[in-house]
């Protein structure tokens, strides 16, 4: 059986159904499987088992004997969130025991990090296991993903194969029920088909203007590409950023939705809100270099690429999972 944590969620759901569709199983899906608009993310896979998350430590040491491999996306990703001890709890201490079950009975072990964990990009963007320790998260969530990371790293047993994933900004299908935590592309075309425009952050940091503000942005069907280059092959075990390695503006970003969606393009700026522009991020970029020394070779979309797939299959049409 392959484990999926967090698999009613965005990420989760979409690496479930990935792997059906790769032919890969049996899976299993755990996750606290409320509220009601989670259930199209995953009820329409068949043959899936699902363990809710409190009874998932209890149903691993019944079930230890058949698990082939464990991805462990659940987590939780408020950035705005401020309590630590949610973060301790879900992303932390929880992880902690995945971990341990993984090491103990020699299973392979995929986990989500963050870009979070990078603040704001004062020491860069790379994954080397030596600079992991320097880096400076702007927030509660990014704290917890960054205190996991230096925590595996120290871990003298480890699972057989285990690979820590720093998600960049990821968009796509089966996000519907993040609410503010859903992606830019998702808010974009939504404000945009109500209101006709755009409403995107001033620059407060000098040197940046208005809309140039950038990310790097990766569509959710290249990150499930290299999940499941990472469950067939076996590289060299660590920490890996996953992001498409090009930062691109979030007017890049208003252009390609407006574009797509035949909208005429009209974007009003406002201030980023007082309790979040400390801690805003300005720029980041993936350096993608130890994930292709790896082996991984495909390319990754565009944002503009990524944007017209998502609205053509999805958000235009309606076909929403």
């Amino acid at each position: 059986m392959i484990v999926v944590t967090g698999g009613a969620g965005f990420i989760g759901s979409c690496t479930l159904s990935y792997l059906r569709k790769k032919g890969a199983g049996p899976l299993v899906a755990v996750d606290h499987f409320e509220p009601a608009e989670k259930q199209k993310n995953w009820q329409g896979i068949d043959r899936l088992l699902t363990v809710e998350r409190d009874n998932f430590f209890p149903w691993l040491k019944k079930s230890k004997s058949k698990i082939e491999f464990v991805f462990h996306l659940g987590a939780r990703t408020d950035t705005a969130e401020t309590d630590r001890a949610i973060f301790q709890k879900w992303n932390v201490d929880y992880s902690k025991e995945v971990w341990k079950f993984c090491a103990e009975e020699s299973i392979p072990l995929v986990y989500a990090s963050s870009a979070a964990t990078y603040g704001n990009g004062e020491n860069g963007f790379s994954d080397d296991h030596q600079l992991i320790k320097n880096l400076q998260p702007l927030n509660a969530y990014g704290q917890s993903k960054q205190d996991f990371d230096l925590w595996a790293l120290k871990q003298k047993k480890s699972p057989p194969q285990w690979y820590g994933l720093k998600f960049f900004n990821v968009y796509g299908p089966n996000e519907y029920h993040k609410g503010r935590m859903s992606s830019m592309v998702y808010q974009a075309y939504h404000q945009i088909e109500n209101t006709g425009k755009l409403k995107l952050f001033k620059s407060h940091k000098d040197g940046v203007e208005h809309g140039q503000q950038k990310r790097d942005f990766i569509y959710v069907g290249d990150l499930l590409s290299v999940l499941f280059f990472l469950y067939t092959r076996e590289p060299e075990n660590g920490i890996y950023n996953v992001g498409t390695g090009k930062a691109q503006s979030f007017l890049t970003l208003a252009e390609s939705v407006f574009k797509t969606a035949k909208r005429k393009m009209e974007v009003e700026f406002i201030d980023i809100p007082e309790d979040i522009r400390s801690n805003y991020q300005y720029f980041t970029e993936a350096d993608i270099s130890k994930l292709r020394a790896a082996g991984y070779v495909n390319p990754f979309k565009s944002i503009e690429e990524g944007v017209r797939e998502y609205l053509r299959d999805y958000l235009i049409s309606g076909n929403y999972y």
